[in-house]
């Protein structure tokens, strides 16, 4: 899979997210998404937002995925930009 088709399946799942996926060679990707979705969730709960949005496709084109999965205001603290 491309990270661009990776980071549009999940902006279809988490509306008004921002969504970065990068990887070296397709199979082991790297994803940071900032969402108000992460609002008053621990970090596993985030997690599986991002795996139901990618369903069976973990584990298959997917291989390894990292999630830095972040609220705008915990992005916003690390100095990262905003959409």
């Amino acid at each position: 899979m491309q990270p661009t088709e990776i980071a549009e399946i999940i902006r279809a799942a988490l509306p008004g997210a921002r969504v970065e996926v990068v990887s070296d060679d397709h199979v082991h990707f790297a994803a940071r998404i900032v969402s108000e979705a992460f609002a008053g969730k621990r970090g596993v709960a985030r997690h599986q937002l991002v795996y139901a949005a990618l369903g069976a496709r973990i584990g298959a084109e997917i291989h390894a995925l990292s999630i830095d999965a972040l609220t705008p205001e915990e992005a916003a603290a690390q100095g990262l930009r905003q959409a």
